[in-house]
């Protein structure tokens, strides 16, 4: 667990104190499992995952023996993710095609510079939103191909080595024109690039917020007409790696920009992009007889069409033999398998 993932969530902080205040330091492994279960019906397992690793980070620090390493804690979570299940949620990727559209519905105003700006960069660079709001005017430069944008920090960079990633130029919606006609527009040329606009279109010297981010995503969804509970901030780093996959892009191509540690970590986006990609099913899903008559049938077409192919192909796996014997043989055998 990162020092990022455990600050950001103020519950595991809360779990490590309801653990110190119940029976102060060391805590009892039946304190912590009965924790666990108690929470088991309206916290996540993987909320609840992060909260055992804070526990046990807690009486580490402390020098203690951590019960969090018992077998007991250990079968209660994993009752616990047998009976909630330990799937996540994986928020809607804004692939280039959405992206395009949410984009497109930005208002000509000063928050709209902003907002087309925000969700192009967040897109071409693959940038968590963390990163986004991060960015300040010395990390980015502006060559004749794009942009050189420096991340000084992140999830998978605690150490803060930082590294600098490339944002190529577009055609359509070019995110180095954007950003320029917002930075233009706001007078900004140093400090934090993306900024709040109060209700008077004063641009603020503060931060935006990651919530914001989340929120701005969301917003532009729903003006695209898509379904705005499915978005999030990191729609936009999703969206780009997956756009990228279904192109055919190298998975290290990918990795300069996402900074991925592992492949492994990449694979689920390629897999998404070639779901239908040489799919194993194309040898039969488009087979279907030929449309029968008073003569029978006589071989096979090459069509598909949804439901109407379901049952040509059922038909033709479970009635072979009759396929050349008249046509109310093969019609009886369709209500039989139907």
């Amino acid at each position: 667990m990162t020092l990022q993932a455990s600050s950001a969530s103020a519950s595991i902080l809360k779990a490590i104190a309801m653990i110190c205040l119940s029976t102060f330091l060391p805590a009892a492994p039946e304190t912590v499992a009965a924790y666990l279960a108690a929470h088991a019906g309206t916290s996540k397992a993987s909320t609840l995952g992060r909260r055992v690793a804070a526990i046990g980070y807690a009486h580490e620090l402390a020098g203690l023996e951590t019960p969090t390493d018992t077998e007991g804690v250990k079968a209660t979570m994993r009752g616990i993710r047998r009976t909630f299940g330990s799937a996540r949620v994986r928020k809607a990727p804004a692939v280039a095609a959405k992206m395009l559209g949410m984009v497109a519905a930005a208002p000509e105003s000063l928050a709209g510079l902003r907002d087309r700006a925000l969700l192009l960069i967040g897109f071409a660079g693959a940038l968590r939103r963390s990163e986004l709001v991060a960015l300040d005017g010395a990390d980015i430069s502006e060559t004749e191909t794009g942009l050189l944008v420096t991340i000084r920090g992140s999830k998978t960079d605690q150490e803060r080595q930082g590294v600098t990633i490339a944002i190529a130029r577009g055609d359509v919606a070019c995110p180095v024109k954007a950003l320029r006609d917002w930075l233009d527009a706001a007078g900004i040329e140093a400090g934090p690039i993306f900024r709040p606009i109060d209700k008077a279109g004063t641009v603020r010297g503060s931060r935006l917020t990651d919530r914001s981010v989340a929120n701005i995503v969301k917003a532009y969804a729903a003006r695209a007409g898509f379904d705005a509970s499915t978005y999030s901030g990191h729609s936009l780093r999703a969206g780009f790696l997956t756009s990228a996959a279904g192109k055919g892009a190298s998975i290290f191509k990918m990795m300069d920009v996402s900074r991925h540690k592992s492949v492994d970590t990449l694979r689920s986006y390629v897999r998404d992009a070639e779901l239908f990609k040489d799919h194993a099913g194309r040898a039969y899903c488009n087979v279907r007889p030929k449309a029968w008559d008073s003569r029978g049938m006589s071989g096979l077409d090459c069509r598909c069409y949804g439901v109407e192919n379901i049952l040509s192909v059922a038909t033709y796996i479970a009635c072979g033999p009759f396929l050349k014997r008249p046509c109310i043989e093969v019609f009886v055998c369709l209500l039989v398998i139907g």
